[in-house]
This record gives structure tokens, C-alpha cells and sequence, in this order.
């Protein structure tokens, strides 16, 4: 079916799939890595924005997300007729026998679903200038405010470095998105904190009067901060409000889990075009 969106919601670039799930219908090659963490060795899978990249390649090739991304608000209208437009002027107009609706950041006309007791993802990027030299891939605290820390290979640094950023995620209530002790500053205060408790030191700076090892304090600055969305699933201990889906719409309520077991038989229609690519 064709697929209408403004803004298109690309996976977390940390987040993975299970290592079991075999992809090789979709022809994407089993990958898993290595996560190294203070108490253990984390095995995951394949990253999950590789699935979504392939599932929007076979979409496009199809002529199934005919806009790409160039659409910027949608409108519904009546009629069951929905508008869809650029930042400049209406791009087309779309007729539908039935709709299955996921929401969008820019609908109007469309339901806006709000939830209930909710929190949002936060993405704080962290560069490090100083102690960013070390074999830690992943930390998870327990809390919501910097609830895991995810060092990469800078991508401020051209090849690949030894040296590492982070992500710092958070789960923020609307009212701590706008309290200073929730800020990108305080994330970076700490997420060094988390990890000097964990013992994690800067660079080496010899030795001291009492023979043992000193150590340079981690120097670090705030890139950016992102926001995910909301972190409660529709239909699970939340209200939906003000939701008026438009006759011959719906709303639309989905497992992950049960869609990743739908892939052999959805991708089926593709598979002209998936014979051409290799699964090495």
C-alpha cells in the first residue's frame, strides 16, 4: 500500500535487533556485534535503521512512497480526500477507500493522539575532548534522567578513531524538558559522573608524590540535544484524547514483534526485486 508521511521517523542509530532474527528475505546479511559494558558482553543484531532503510528502498522502487520527502504538512479535508504539500504550495491530492492512520507531526484534520502520563526520549550528544580513549561501548544506569550512555567512534574525527563520543538518553516529563536540572548541561555533568563512578579515568598524567597513577579530568561539550517520541504504547495504560478518526480511517494500534514476523510473507511481492541484491 502507499505510504504518506511529513517527516519521516528513522530508527535510534543505536538501537538493534535481536541477533535470532533472520533477515534473509529482506537479502540483509546476519550481523551482530559486540557491546562491551562494565559487567558484561552485550551480543546484538542487526541495526534496526538498516531494516527501516530497506523497507523504504523496496517502497520507493515499488512507487509505494511517492512523495519521498517532500512533503511537509498534510491536510485532511472531507471526503475522505487528504492534501498533501511542500513548504511552498499543495503537492496532490489523495482519494482513499480506507486509510490506516499512524499519526503525523504536521496532519491537521487528522486526530492529533495525545497520551496520557507520558515521557519523551532524549538524545543529548556528548564530544568528548579529553578521555575519550577507552574500550566502553555501552552503560545503563537505571534512571530515567541519562538512563544509558552509548559511546561511538567520533564522527567528528575523519576515519575511523579510537576516540569516542556519546548519546546520552534520557525519559523527560514535559515539565523536566523545560527544567534546567534536566538540561543538556546537567546530562553531561552526569553522564561523567556515571562513568568516573564506574571507574572510568581520563588520560594518564604520570605519577604523584605518593607513587600512584594521576589521571586528567574528562573535558567534555554538549554537540546537541534531539527529541525521540513518546515512550507509552497506545492501548497500554493510557488514554487517547481527542482522537476523531475520519469515516473510512483508522488509527492504528501495531506490535513490533508481530510485524517483524510478517516480513517473509509481506516482502513476498518483492522478490524481483530483491533477486537482484546479494545477501553476503
Amino acid at each position: 500500500m502507499p505510504v504518506f508521511y511529513s517527516t519521516p521517523h528513522k530508527p535510534f542509530r543505536f538501537d538493534h535487533l535481536d541477533p535470532s532474527l533472520d533477515l534473509a528475505c529482506l537479502k540483509v546479511p546476519p550481523l551482530t556485534q559486540s557491546l562491551k559494558t562494565h559487567t558484561e558482553t552485550k551480543i546484538v543484531g542487526v541495526p534496526k535503521n538498516i531494516l527501516w532503510e530497506r523497507l523504504v528502498f523496496l517502497l520507493s522502487i515499488h512507487g509505494h512512497a511517492p512523495l519521498s520527502d517532500r512533503c511537509k504538512s498534510l491536510r485532511y479535508g472531507g471526503e475522505n480526500t487528504i492534501t498533501f504539500s511542500d513548504a511552498y504550495a499543495k503537492l496532490i491530492d489523495v482519494e482513499f477507500d480506507e486509510c490506516y492512520y499512524f499519526g503525523d507531526d504536521n496532519a491537521s484534520g487528522l486526530p492529533k493522539i495525545e497520551l496520557d502520563n507520558t515521557k519523551t526520549i532524549c538524545y543529548d550528544w556528548i564530544a568528548f575532548n579529553r578521555g575519550g580513549k577507552h574500550d566502553i561501548d555501552h552503560i545503563e544506569t537505571g534512571d530515567d534522567f541519562v538512563k544509558e550512555i552509548w559511546f561511538y567512534s567520533s564522527d567528528r574525527i575523519d576515519g575511523k578513531t579510537p576516540v569516542k563520543d556519546a548519546c546520552v538518553v534520557s525519559l523527560l516529563t514535559p515539565e523536566e524538558l523545560e527544567d534546567f536540572d534536566f538540561s543538556e548541561t546537567m546530562a553531561r555533568f552526569k553522564a561523567v559522573s556515571e562513568m568516573e563512578t564506574r571507574g572510568m579515568k581520563g588520560k594518564f598524567n604520570g605519577l604523584g608524590p605518593n607513587g600512584k597513577p594521576k589521571h586528567y579530568k574528562f573535558r567534555t561539550t554538549c554537540i546537541t540535544r534531539g527529541l525521540g517520541h513518546s515512550t507509552a504504547p497506545l492501548g497500554e495504560s493510557t488514554t487517547k484524547a481527542k482522537v476523531i478518526v475520519p469515516e473510512g480511517a483508522r488509527d492504528i494500534i501495531l506490535d513490533p514483534r508481530q510485524l517483524l514476523q510478517c516480513l517473509p510473507r509481506s516482502t513476498s511481492p518483492y522478490k524481483k526485486i530483491l533477486d537482484y541484491l546479494e545477501c553476503t
